[in-house]
């Protein structure tokens, strides 16, 4: 027999596990009949009592959750619970608050299940779903569940693909910087407004031909460019889906550079705005950072070199053209447009051999060249330091400044992602210039000097520049900053360049060639030529497929292309329809969207989930998100969630509500204002001595060390996962302690922000500190009440006062651990009462319902309270209990404490050192010795120096 239930056999009503699960069972079921948690919309279906619409209000969020099919452990409602209790605090001060949860149900991990099972993506995410909402419910959490809903519901979906179109049918227009649609800008090109490219007009463009043209504009676009692909999965992969070492995310295979049509979103294009605008939100500097960091704002200008002998320039993008006239080569990426059009037929006269790579003609060593860069990543092209490889194209640039011909190469550490994929290179004063300089005996002319005794090498510093002299321009002797102004005006002036802002941020690449993912609304005609569905063919729903697989290649086999599952459904796929010019054949998309398209306007669809006629209603958005004092772009007022979605989620989330709120279909132009990241909860990893990891849960430990089955293993503190074999689930936890100790041993781990190591044997902390609440107002023998009508002491008044401030202002500002410990320190102050007066019982119990809040509407029901403790008043703090009636003052002789008096807080210095030299035990010890000195520091300290 267990200690818990002999413990209940002597007090029957003894708050144990099963007490608490039959308390915390009930409620939930309450909770969910009345609506407790139903957040009233300011009108429409959902509309509430008006008084509760003008409160003020809170819309708190987590990060969508994926509904995986291993169900949670303990670390993954971290955020969850602390998002809770921040919402039922806000409840309790007046607020109408909007606290949900949906589910981010598209993506690779279903249907990786789907492949390997032949269990339909649906079936399996559907069935995780209904566990991971069991599982959250145990736990008590307070969402409006009217307002659930997974980015697989067609009714949702139907919304993302919308917005695609909307994002399809716009262009960003850089004089009124915002986007437009796109049949504002037709209407220039055929009132000749706008020049069309070329020198036809608008009337005498085929169809392809202007479909052409509005692709260089739109916001959403399909177009042949140099893609990461992924064998080893089968699709195409965007930028941050590819790791630091050339690798996908998922599966770490490798990732190859391969020219595809794909479609892509123009997020270039709100570069500078996605940068600005950070400084208005409220988000930890280190997301800042890195969002400020992966869009890589930098300044310099784009200057045009002529290459000799042919009509095309190359086009470089320079942070420093000061330095122009130091370029002695120019190299183009391998992937560049330019390279096959200046590549001659034979070697120029007196070309190096080390420039050629053996090869026989210049095409010949550009296409091995090429072959061999494919094999590379980005990172691998880039690392500092090592050996720099490159071919001679043949081909011979001008020098705008100097008017030297100088040679131009194809070398791998220049990228199409950066700049305009070219550069002029400059050896003097580029550390990765020089190197190729050095290794293809090039020219190195110095254009900044460097410190006086400077041996070598590039120099990277400031100083006055050299060199730098022709008949027209003379920036000789000029620090850096004005040579750049200087060389940027003179660019100008010449019609061979202008000053420019470079972004290190690509466009977003939208497609991926999987099944389980949300369906473009896009047709193509005959000619080729894409078509957006109209709004009433939508949702465009997946059909279905009996192979959810896209075809995969051996994973270093870079010389394949996609194919997808939805390309096999040829019924689908071939469709007749009228688009309003009557019924013609056309084809499907076969791409389908990434899984980060759902996630990228989900707040949105918390506001109004059931609005079938628009994506959201005016007042329901502006009353939840719309901007005010202190959030002049709006959006969420909390969201939280893990550091990993700092570049990914947010920026593309961002991306979307910025073309939204230019189209004008929300006034919101940020979607999350407040941001705040929750640390990991972590746990021991056992590893034998193969390095496999062991069952936590099976580890003996003896003297120190760590044994599995007799064997020694090591220890180490790491993440927590089902594959780690230490994963501790909530519904243990709940099943041993109930989950009211759960939360509150999670809030009282360590600062929300920080992670923190698990520890079952620690979570009996917390059960007991809800034991001692219980036995403060209930009979355990008896379960009756035992609270009385009387009047506290004043210390018990300043004791619940300080806490109330304490616990208040620590629950507003996410600081849950404090705001506990401050609960604990109140309770075993209750507890030593011989009697509970009735109105500290109550306050204790208000001040534990954001975190524990089953315990907190039991003990309130039983205290003769109606209605939910949900919506009770958070108490207020008295003022006049909250200074201290007394503080110690400590006095000390020669550095050593004689006595301690008690005086009040504000008792003068004078007044200090009276009573303190007064003091018996002060006299004793000075022994009727002059004093030299008396140091006073009211009301704590007096220090006296005897003569």
């Amino acid at each position: 027999m267990s200690e818990t239930n002999t413990a209940a056999e002597v007090a029957p009503h003894r708050y144990t596990a099963a007490l608490a699960a039959d308390i915390e069972a009930r409620w939930q079921d309450v909770w969910d009949a009345d609506g407790t948690y139903a957040a009233p919309n300011p009108s429409g279906d959902l509309a509430g009592d008006p008084a509760v619409v003008a409160r003020p209000k809170k819309f708190i969020m987590d990060m969508f959750p994926y509904p995986s099919g291993a169900g949670l452990h303990v670390g993954h409602p971290l955020g969850y619970i602390a998002t809770d209790v921040y919402a039922r605090y806000h409840r309790m001060t007046g607020h109408n608050v909007l606290h949900t949860l949906g589910f981010d149900a598209f993506g690779l991990p279903a249907e990786q299940y789907a492949v390997q099972t032949g269990t339909h993506p649906r079936v399996s995410t559907e069935a995780n779903i209904e566990n991971m909402k069991a599982q959250l419910r145990r736990l008590g959490l307070g969402h409006d569940k009217r307002r659930s809903f997974e980015t697989i519901d067609p009714a949702y979906y139907k919304w993302t693909q919308w917005i695609f179109l909307q994002i399809f049918d716009s262009w960003y227009d850089p004089e009124a910087r915002k986007a437009r649609p796109i049949a504002g800008l037709v209407e220039q090109f055929e009132r000749g407004e706008r020049q069309v490219p070329g020198t036809r007009a608008w009337s005498e463009l085929t169809a392809a031909e202007r479909a052409d043209v509005l692709g260089e504009y739109r916001l959403a676009y399909a177009s042949d460019a140099p893609v990461n692909w992924c064998p080893g999965l089968g699709t195409v992969l965007a930028n941050e889906e590819v790791t630091a070492d050339g690798r996908s995310e998922r599966g770490n295979f490798p990732v190859f550079k391969a020219k595809l049509r794909q479609w892509n979103m123009r997020i270039t294009a709100y570069a500078d705005r996605l940068i600005d605008d950070l400084e208005e939100l409220d988000w930890p500097e280190a997301i800042k950072l890195q969002q400020r960091n992966w869009i890589g704002r930098s300044e310099g200008a784009r200057v045009s070199f002529d290459v000799i002998g042919h009509d095309e320039k190359i086009t470089v993008f320079t942070t420093r053209p000061d330095t122009l006239f130091g370029a002695t080569y120019m190299v183009l990426a391998p992937e560049h447009d330019l390279v096959d059009a200046v590549v001659p037929a034979a070697w120029p006269e007196g070309t190096k051999e080390a420039w050629t790579g053996g090869a026989r003609t210049p095409a010949d060593a550009v296409a091995a060249y090429r072959k061999a860069a494919q094999a590379k990543t980005d990172v691998e092209r880039q690392t500092e330091g090592k050996d720099k490889t490159g071919v001679f194209t043949g081909a011979y640039a001008r020098n705008p400044l100097t008017g030297e011909p100088i040679p131009v190469f194809v070398a791998d550490y220049v990228l199409m992602g950066y700049g305009t994929g070219a550069i002029m290179a400059v050896p003097g004063q580029d550390e990765r210039d020089w190197e190729f300089a050095t290794a293809f005996e090039l020219p190195v002319v110095r254009t900044v000097a460097p410190p006086e005794g400077w041996e070598g090498e590039a120099y990277t510093g400031q100083g006055p520049a050299i060199n730098s002299a022709n008949d027209k321009l003379d920036l000789n002797g000029m620090e850096v900053a004005e040579a750049k102004r200087a060389a940027i005006d003179w660019v100008t002036e010449q019609g061979i360049g202008e000053g420019t802002v470079n972004f290190r941020l690509r466009d977003w690449l939208f497609s991926r060639q999987r099944y389980w993912g949300e369906p473009f609304p896009i047709v193509y005609d005959e000619q080729g030529i894409a078509h957006p569905l109209p709004e009433s063919m939508l949702p465009l729903e997946l059909p279905e497929v009996e192979d959810y697989s896209p075809r995969t290649f051996e994973p270093d086999d870079a010389d394949t292309s996609p194919e997808t599952p939805l390309s096999r459904n040829e019924d689908w796929v071939n469709v007749t329809l009228d688009l309003g010019d009557g019924p013609k054949r056309y084809r499907r998309e076969t791409n389908t969207m990434p899984n980060w398209a759902g996630s990228c306007w989900y707040e949105l669809r918390y506001l109004d989930p059931h609005n079938d006629e628009r994506l959201v209603s005016a007042d329901a958005e502006q009353y939840w998100m719309g901007p005010r004092e202190g959030q002049p772009h709006g959006g969420v007022d909390l969201y939280v969630g893990g550091a990993e979605h700092a570049v990914l989620h947010l920026l593309y989330a961002r991306f979307w509500s910025k073309i939204l709120f230019d189209l004008g279909h929300i006034s919101s132009n940020e979607p999350f204002h407040k941001l705040y990241n929750q640390g990991m909860i972590q746990a021991y990893v056992y590893r034998d001595s193969r390095g496999i990891a062991v069952p936590a849960a099976e580890i003996e430990e003896r003297d120190g060390a760590f044994y599995y089955q007799g064997e020694k293993v090591s220890r180490l503190l790491g993440k927590m996962g089902k594959s780690l074999k230490n994963a501790v689930t909530p519904d243990e936890i709940c099943a041993e302690y109930g989950a009211d100790t759960l939360r509150l041993y999670e809030m009282a781990m360590g600062p929300l922000d920080v992670s923190r190591p698990w520890d079952t044997r620690a979570v009996v902390g917390q059960y007991r500190l809800l034991q001692r609440l219980w036995r403060n107002v209930v009979d355990e023998n008896t379960g009756e009440v035992t609270v009385v009508d009387t009047e506290a002491d004043e210390a018990t008044l300043r004791a619940l006062h300080k806490a109330i401030d304490g616990v208040g202002q620590d629950l507003a500002n996410l600081r849950f651990n404090t705001a506990i410990a401050k609960i604990t320190e109140l309770n075993n102050h209750v507890t030593k009462l011989s009697e509970v007066p009735r109105t500290v019982a109550e306050g204790l119990v208000l001040l534990v319902a954001p975190l524990a809040p089953h315990i907190a509407e039991e003990l309130w029901r039983k205290l003769g309270r109606t209605g939910s403790v949900v919506h009770a008043d958070f108490p207020a703090a008295d003022p006049a209990y909250l200074v201290d009636e007394a503080v110690t003052c400590v006095v000390q002789i020669k550095g050593k404490v004689k006595a301690r008096l008690e005086v009040a807080p504000s008792i003068s210095e004078e007044e200090l050192e009276r009573v303190a030299l007064a003091d018996p035990a002060v006299v004793a010890a000075l022994g009727g010795a002059g004093i030299r000195k008396v140091i006073v520091r009211a009301p704590k300290l007096v220090n006296i120096v005897p003569a």
